[in-house]
């Protein structure tokens, strides 16, 4: 028996049973109240694992806050003049050229010379091995990769600031790196650059953070089938796919933390899981904060596990992540580490800054104060950055 449009009563209740899936994942992820009403937190057995250097609580101390706020404010040069934008044609949801011609025409009226590039090798050549003191700001004009492309193509200490036209621009929401082409100018005229960690995952420096397993799963299955743009609604299918097919292999890690002052790292702390995350800045899709008190100037990355593989554990985890609840169970480990080496038995992909990275295995590393972003002098302050008396205006990171 054949039923509308072609398909057989079998595959009629398949797409209907996926169809339900997706609706109440996606029903989940909007709603905090409904994870944590459908998934309570369940029993769960106790694995000792990363014992060594667990945050209590997801909570940093009060010395840890005080030591994190020792960063220098500094200022670009008067002979700065140059303005490099690099451009991601096929970033968020719709084209944004109009914005970035509307950006340079602001900027070239404002007396910087500007100069624009497509490709990420040729504004790394544009830039040079060193840092160029005519060099006012790269721009990345796109998403969060972005961002990650252009601190990759250029050398340390290269003023790096934001016109956000991607889908999340999660790190201009962090850097509150303005959408209004006026004030963006402003920061670039008048701004101060501050000093921000990164990670470097294989060859590659990331941002943000890494995922290993289901979402990166997702990420790898959006962009093999990319086409264009992207919005929110184009990782449906992709999370579809991934609910059907993603096995959630184990996944071993080894964290080396950092040793006390003087001394070499602590001895490394290692641990399975299902789920890992491992974090720059506290910043992930949709708002969600899966380690809340990272922050991109301690030289460390915070790594996050969930130790139970399935669907029905992946949206318990997610209420806890919304609730803020999750460091406190057992089945979740977080930790602070210096280096990081993940690998699996499976073919379980990972993520960074929310594209491809690659297949595990993969060796993490903390990079203190690589990426030199431009900001305003009121974020920088904000955020426990200080003014450096002694330091000469205009001075190289």
């Amino acid at each position: 028996m054949r039923c509308e449009r072609g398909e057989s009563r079998e595959e009629r209740e398949k797409r209907e049973k996926q169809e339900r899936v997706v609706s109440f994942v996606l029903f989940a992820l909007h709603s905090p109240l409904s994870c944590s009403i459908l998934f309570p937190v369940l029993p769960s057995t106790t694995v000792a694992i990363l014992d060594t250097g667990r945050i209590p609580q997801g909570r940093r101390s009060r010395d840890d806050r005080v030591r994190l706020m020792t960063r220098l404010i500094r200022y670009l040069p008067p002979e700065a003049r140059r303005v490099l934008i690099l451009v991601n044609a096929t970033a968020g949801a719709r084209a944004g050229e109009s914005r970035v011609d509307q950006l340079r025409q602001q900027l070239a009226a404002s007396g910087l010379q500007v100069e624009t590039f497509t490709d990420p090798a040729a504004l790394g050549r544009a830039v040079g091995n060193r840092c160029d003191r005519s060099i006012r700001a790269v721009v990345a004009a796109g998403g969060d990769g972005t961002v990650a492309a252009v601190v990759n193509a250029t050398p340390p200490g290269t003023p790096v600031t934001v016109l956000p036209l991607g889908t999340e621009n999660l790190l201009a929401k962090y850097l509150a790196y303005p959408f209004s082409l006026d004030a963006l100018r402003h920061t670039i005229l008048h701004g101060a650059t501050v000093a921000l960690d990164a990670g470097r995952a294989g060859d590659r420096l990331f941002l943000l953070m890494v995922g290993c397993g289901f979402d990166a799963h997702v990420v790898r299955g959006l962009h093999r089938h990319r086409r264009g743009h992207i919005r929110h609604t184009t990782y449906i299918k992709p999370i579809l796919e991934s609910i059907c097919r993603y096995a959630y292999p184990e996944i071993r890690i080894e964290c080396a933390p950092r040793g006390a002052a003087g001394q070499p790292s602590g001895s490394p702390a290692s641990g399975a899981a299902r789920w890992v995350f491992v974090v720059n800045l506290p910043m992930y899709a949709g708002g969600l904060r899966i380690v809340p008190d990272a922050v991109g100037t301690d030289g460390l990355v915070d790594v996050c596990l969930f130790e139970r593989g399935s669907l029905a554990h992946g949206l318990r985890y997610l209420s806890g992540i919304l609730r803020g609840r999750h460091p406190e169970w057992e089945d979740c480990r977080c930790v602070r580490a210096e280096r990081v080496r993940i690998e699996s038995d499976g073919e379980v992909p990972y993520q960074l800054d929310g594209d491809p990275g690659g297949v595990l295995p993969v060796e993490i590393a903390a990079m203190p104060g690589r990426m030199c972003a431009l900001v305003t002098e009121t974020w920088a302050v904000r955020h426990g950055f200080q003014h450096a008396a002694e330091e000469a205006a205009g001075k190289c990171l």
